[in-house]
C-alpha cells in the first residue's frame, strides 16, 4: 500500500477529500527546475485510502523532431530530498475529473534494488488513461493512483544494492515493469518517483529531459514488437498510424535499427511529410487511400490504431500482424510491452547519433500544473508523436 511518514506527534484530522488548490508558480527555467515524485510502497495488503496520499495537518513547528539539442546539466543532493512532495492522485476509476493536485504525499523510502529519481519531466501514453478509466481493474494495483509510466530525471538517491547509477546520474525509464500487471501505485506524475534500476538507463546526452520522457514505454513497445515478429534486414513492413507515439519510432527502429528493405506508413494528409522525414518510402493518406487496395503486400504490418482486420488483408502469406489495441484478428497477434532498461542501452547509440529522434506534439510539453488539459488532449486521438509534461514542480 502506499504510506506517507508517520510521526508520533498529535495530529488534527483534516479531511482527505480536501485536496490543496493546484500549484501555479512555474519556473522561468524548464531544465533545472523540472522535478517529479511518487510514493511509498510497501508490501502490506490493507486497501489505502487517500489517507494514506495526503498527510493529516499535524502541529509542528512547433512540432519537435530533434535530436541536436545539448541538454543543461543538472545536479542533486539526496540531503536536499524532502520528506513531502506534490503529485497527481486519483482515488476512483473515471475521465479527467478523478485527477486532483494534492501537495502532502510522502516522497517513497527505496528497496535496495531501487533509485529514487527527482522527475523532470514525463510523458503521457493511452495505458495512462485506460489505466484510470479502469480498463484493467482486475490487474491493477489497489487504489488510489499517482499516474505516470514514463520519467526522465536526476537520481538523488540510491538502494544499498544498485550498482550501475549513482546521484547525479540523468536517466529515463518506463517505470512499472509490467504495464498491465500490477504496475506501482506511485507513478512519474510527481517530484519524486523510486524505480528499479533495471528499468532504467542512462538518458542520451543530445537529449533535453522533454525528449527523453517521451521515449521510454513507446520505443520500447515499438523495438519489443518488431523483435517478436522476426523482423530483419531486407524485409518490408507497414505501419497503421505511424504519425502516432509508438508508430513513429516503428517507422525510423525499422528502417535505422533493423535495415528494413521497404517501410510504409499511414496518417492523414497533414503528417504525410512527417513520415517521410522519419524513413518511409511509402507514405499513405488514409483518408484518401484504402490499405486493403494496395497493389502490394508486407512482410510485417504494425497496426498501431486498431485495424488488424484490414492490417491482414496486405500481409505476406507467412508475415506477421502487431496489433496494439482494439479486436485481435488471426494470423494478428498482441502483446504487453516490459520494461527493460537494456533495450534503452541498447538504443542509446542510435538515438545520440540522432538516426532515432524523439516526436513531440507540437502542443507541447504541457506544463504540470495542466495534466488535464494534456490528459484531456491526449484521449481526443489526436496527438502527433507524444504528450511531455514538464515544468514538474
Amino acid at each position: 500500500m502506499l504510506t506517507t511518514t508517520t510521526a508520533t506527534l498529535s495530529c488534527s484530522s483534516s479531511s482527505a477529500s480536501q485536496l490543496p488548490p493546484l500549484f501555479h508558480s512555474l519556473s522561468p527555467n524548464p531544465i533545472s527546475l523540472r522535478f517529479s515524485s511518487t510514493l511509498q510502497l510497501t508490501k502490506t495488503r490493507t486497501r489505502p485510502t487517500l489517507k494514506t496520499l495526503t498527510r493529516q495537518k499535524c502541529q509542528l513547528p512547433a512540432l519537435r523532431v530533434s535530436a541536436n539539442y545539448e541538454a543543461a546539466p543538472a545536479t542533486a543532493e539526496a540531503s536536499t530530498v524532502p520528506l513531502e512532495m506534490k503529485a497527481w492522485v486519483y482515488e476512483e476509476y473515471g475521465g479527467v475529473d478523478v485527477l486532483k493536485f494534492d501537495t502532502k504525499v510522502a516522497v517513497p523510502e527505496l528497496l535496495d534494488d531501487q533509485v529514487l529519481i527527482k522527475v523532470m519531466a514525463a510523458a503521457l501514453n493511452p495505458v495512462d488513461f485506460k489505466r484510470r478509466q479502469g480498463k484493467f481493474q482486475s490487474t491493477d494495483s489497489p487504489l488510489p493512483t499517482v499516474p505516470g509510466y514514463d520519467v526522465a530525471g536526476v537520481v538523488v538517491k540510491v538502494g544499498g544494492q544498485v550498482k550501475d547509477f549513482k546521484v547525479g546520474d540523468e536517466v529515463y525509464g518506463d517505470i512499472h515493469e509490467k504495464a498491465l500487471d500490477g504496475p506501482k501505485q506511485s507513478g512519474s506524475l510527481a517530484e519524486y518517483t523510486a524505480v528499479e534500476e533495471r528499468l532504467i538507463a542512462l538518458k542520451p546526452k543530445n537529449l533535453d529531459f522533454a525528449q527523453a520522457a517521451s521515449l521510454p514505454l513507446a520505443i520500447e513497445t515499438a523495438y519489443e514488437g518488431l523483435e517478436r515478429t522476426g523482423f530483419s534486414a531486407g524485409k518490408s513492413l507497414l505501419v497503421l498510424n505511424g504519425a502516432g507515439g509508438v508508430g513513429s519510432l516503428v517507422i525510423q527502429l525499422a528502417k535505422h535499427v533493423f535495415g528494413a528493405s521497404r517501410v510504409a506508413a499511414t496518417s492523414s494528409t497533414g503528417k504525410l511529410e512527417l513520415l517521410k522525414s522519419l524513413g518511409a518510402d511509402l507514405a499513405i493518406d488514409y483518408t484518401k487511400e484504402n490499405i486493403e487496395e494496395l497493389p502490394e503486400k508486407f512482410d510485417v504490418v504494425y497496426d498501431a490504431i486498431g485495424q488488424c482486420d484490414k492490417a491482414v488483408k496486405v500481409v505476406k502469406e507467412g508475415g506477421s500482424v502487431v496489433a496494439l489495441t482494439g479486436a485481435v484478428t488471426p494470423p494478428g497477434f498482441r502483446f504487453v510491452v516490459t520494461s527493460n532498461g537494456a533495450v534503452l542501452k541498447k538504443l542509446n547509440p542510435y538515438l545520440e547519433s540522432g538516426k532515432v529522434k524523439p516526436v513531440i506534439d507540437p502542443k507541447g510539453p504541457f506544463p504540470f500544473s495542466k495534466l488535464v488539459e494534456a490528459f484531456s488532449y491526449l484521449e481526443t486521438n489526436r496527438a502527433t508523436g507524444k504528450v511531455v509534461i514538464d515544468s514538474i514542480q
